[in-house]
């Protein structure tokens, strides 16, 4: 079978004005971006807040290993396969990061039969969104150290600046630094450090606001610094969230492209699951959900951090109530869950596969904790035999719920017909109540403790004094009905990413918190999560380049 880029070249992109037509979005309402990929206007959206919403159906997936589990792949094929039964569908998922694509995780736009195009485009520079979220963010940056400059009429205090530039690539090197070195004419010199793009609050603005008004409005209520009396300063005492929110002004505006079956994909917004709230925009969805009559989305990385922030974030501020919750396995990841090295994936082990299906079994039970049924979704490999499948099948089947063998990766729609037909009737069973996993009125550090125990299963949160102390400062500033945002390794259900499995009565250590008063949650960062990655040994980057034909190889 031809190669993931090989099957994108050579597909039969349709414009994209036929693309969302099937939407019944007008020629005229969208912005196009050459004649494959466009931007939906923001008047047409507003006139759709009348309309029905459709079903809302999340992917999700157990914690991710260097096996893969395909959760964005299952997101595609399975989009595609609704359509292929009849069902009017779109899918929405977020835009890559530059730093995952030249690091260690490639591409992200699905993969064989089942992919999002243009892939290239998506996975580099697309519509220009992380630009103008860089270009916002750091506008904020600059403003605040001219505003110290130029007599800091706010009485900043330059040891308590808490704004942090950013840049969509993985720097260690810039984690921590020293800026305004060299003299008097270069500002007070400060400690300073930079996030990756797609960890700043303007990412996490941009993708909760609810429309071009809510993102400025959340802008200004962001909190850039202290004084020396511990009272806060928002980005609107500086004056930015005006400027910030005209940079943002098309960005915000949702993406529309197609999968290779030429079916409507909104692709927008792009924060990490293990170190933001790692779900596409509001404004996305909620558009896909008046204009289809099933939508499909997916959160970052396993249920533990990325379904967990969807339901206990995104749904609570976005009014959102999923009707059904996939959860993606391969036989290769759970044998790796149960004990072997990736070396030996490819022998039968089913053994292996029976221990590792108790990682699967820990996010059926905590997706339960929402209200919404899960149905699990086998990725399948052509080293996947029989007897893995059906050890699979069995456990699944004991903890009452259902598997669903996929071929999405090698069939395209023809794979899923019968993940879609099974979604359609749980949802049609109306079996789904969904609630947040915690109330908005306990405390921030009960919403942590929640979050620990009830999803990661650990035996006790160790935060010490300093961080209780600040928790409780905001909650008295009234900021404690916020959700809480767990920054922590996607690799396990600890902080230590090299435990695998299901534990259960582990330490969740609270290293920092963050408040993101404009996006609206608390981070807590676990353990020794880093807000901005770095290379590892031999980057993606090393392997991508331009060929002989104009190509761009390596990138997937």
């Amino acid at each position: 079978m031809p190669t993931d880029i090989e099957i994108a070249r050579s597909a039969s992109k349709r414009p994209i004005q036929e693309v969302g037509a099937r939407l019944d979005i007008p020629g005229d309402q969208l912005v196009p971006f050459g004649d494959d990929k466009a931007k939906i206007s923001a008047g047409f959206i507003a006139g759709l807040q009348d309309r029905e919403n459709g079903n809302l159906i999340l992917v999700t997936a157990i914690n991710p290993t260097p096996a893969g589990e395909g959760k964005t792949t299952t997101t595609v094929g399975l989009g595609d396969g609704l359509n292929r039964i009849g069902k009017r569908t779109a899918i929405c998922i977020r835009e890559a990061s530059l730093g995952p694509c030249f690091g260690m995780k490639g591409g992200a736009a699905g993969g064989g039969r089942a992919q999002v195009i243009p892939m290239e485009d998506m996975n580099l520079h697309f519509t220009g969104d992380f630009h103008a979220i860089t270009s916002a963010h750091n506008l904020l940056s600059a403003m605040i150290d001219n505003h110290v400059y130029w007599g800091n009429k706010l009485g900043i205090d330059v040891r308590r600046v808490v704004w942090r530039r950013v840049l969509d690539m993985n720097d260690r090197a810039l984690r921590q630094i020293t800026c305004s070195l060299g003299g008097v004419a270069n500002g007070f010199p400060r400690e300073a450090g930079f996030d990756i793009t797609v960890a700043s609050e303007v990412m996490a603005v941009l993708c909760l606001a609810k429309d071009l008004e809510d993102l400025e409005r959340r802008l200004g209520n962001m909190i850039v610094a202290y004084r020396r009396d511990r009272s806060p300063v928002y980005c609107r005492d500086l004056k930015a969230d005006g400027a910030m929110a005209v940079l943002l002004k098309q960005a915000v505006q949702p993406n529309i492209v197609q999968t290779l079956e030429n079916n409507p994909a909104f692709v927008h917004g792009g924060p990490f699951a293990n170190i933001a709230h790692g779900c596409n925009s509001v404004v996305a969805t909620k558009t896909a959900l008046k204009l289809a009559d099933y939508v499909v989305t997916e959160a970052g990385f396993g249920a533990d951090l990325g379904a967990e922030k969807f339901m206990n974030i995104k749904c609570r501020q976005a009014g959102l109530s999923p009707r059904a919750v996939v959860i993606v396995a391969t036989i290769r990841a759970l044998k790796m869950n149960g004990g072997v090295d990736r070396k030996s994936l490819t022998a039968e082990n089913v053994e292996a596969v029976q221990l590792g299906c108790a990682n699967l079994g820990r996010h059926i039970e905590n997706m339960r904790k929402y209200g919404v049924p899960a149905i699990v979704g086998i990725n399948h490999f052509v080293t996947d035999t029989d007897d893995e499948i059906e050890a699979v099948r069995q456990y699944v089947a004991s903890m009452d719920a259902e598997a669903v063998l996929c071929r999405h990766w090698e069939l395209g729609s023809e794979g899923t017909v019968e993940l879609a037909h099974k979604v359609v009737e749980v949802i049609d069973q109306g079996k789904a109540s969904f609630k947040p996993l915690y109330p908005d009125n306990i405390g921030l550090l009960d919403k942590i403790e929640a979050v620990a125990s009830e999803i990661y299963r650990a035996g006790r949160v160790v935060a010490d004094g300093k961080i209780r102390n600040q928790l409780s400062l905001w909650e008295d500033a009234g900021y404690g009905s916020l959700p809480v945002c767990m920054a922590k390794t996607q690799y396990s259900l600890t902080t230590d990413p090299t435990i695998l499995g299901a534990p259960t009565g582990h330490e969740i250590p609270i290293r920092e918190v963050r408040l993101s008063a404009g996006a609206g949650f608390v981070v807590a960062i676990c353990g020794a999560i880093m807000t901005m990655p770095g290379l590892p040994s031999v980057p993606a980057a090393e392997a991508i380049y331009i060929n002989d034909e104009g190509h761009i190889d390596g990138l997937f």
